[in-house]
């Protein structure tokens, strides 16, 4: 699925998160969202996610206007910082919730679980409770339950930041390797330059709620260098 923004602002009181944001994201695409605290890259996620509204401008899925389209319309899959895992599920119980609240059935929620379980290499772990788990394998969960609803876009704020420098770097390769074995539109939050250069396909750094720079992981990192040393 692609996405385009247009014309896209947000204020909150007197204070503008965005402002005039027009950008093109192609379907398939692996982007990073960089930028220091407070320059508009989380907004923006939770606009395109439907979980803020824009003060103005457009949200468009595919050539379709989802401005208004409700959470469960533009099926999306959102992963945030702090996992969120239902704490009172077991590991399979958190990966199937999506499925079983549409009501799918009982085997294809099984496979489908047991698909996951392997691609997130804890296929020994289904039965145990989130406390039980290394925040690496939290967060793994959580990108497999926002990924057993087959979302057309899958969104992650900051997915990472919690985690000690070596558990980040393991799971930024694998999210590579999932993003080829699975290619779907993929808009990840980071304040990790780092991170976002050895990830991602193509790179947005936000400042002051505007888009300062957009291009692949060799333009922003020359113009990351340039910025630092003058």
């Amino acid at each position: 699925m692609s996405i385009l923004i247009e014309n896209l602002s947000k204020k909150f009181g007197t204070f503008s998160a965005l402002s005039h944001i027009n950008l093109e994201i192609k379907s398939g695409s692996l982007v990073a969202l960089i930028g220091p605290s407070g320059s508009g890259k989380s907004t923006l996620l939770r606009i395109i996610a439907g979980l803020d509204t824009a003060t103005e401008g457009r949200v468009w899925f595919t050539g379709r206007d989802s401005t208004f389209l409700s959470i469960q319309e533009r099926e999306i899959g959102f992963v945030f910082q702090n996992y969120a895992l239902f704490k009172h599920m077991t590991v399979w119980e958190n990966i199937a919730f999506g499925l079983d609240i549409r009501s799918t059935s009982l085997n294809i929620i099984s496979d489908q679980v047991k698909q996951l379980l392997k691609l997130i290499q804890l296929e020994k772990f289904a039965d145990r409770y989130p406390n039980q788990l290394s925040g690496g394998q939290r967060q793994r969960v959580a990108l497999a339950r926002a990924l057993a609803i087959e979302p057309n876009v899958l969104l992650l704020d900051e997915p990472f930041g919690a985690l000690d420098i070596k558990v980040r770097k393991d799971l930024r390769n694998w999210l590579r390797r999932l993003h080829k074995q699975a290619p779907m539109t993929t808009i990840f939050v980071t304040h990790d330059h780092q991170e976002a250069l050895e990830v991602a396909d193509e790179i947005i750094l936000f400042k002051q709620g505007r888009i300062e720079i957009l291009g692949n992981p060799q333009d922003v990192y020359k113009h990351l260098t340039t910025n630092s040393s003058s």
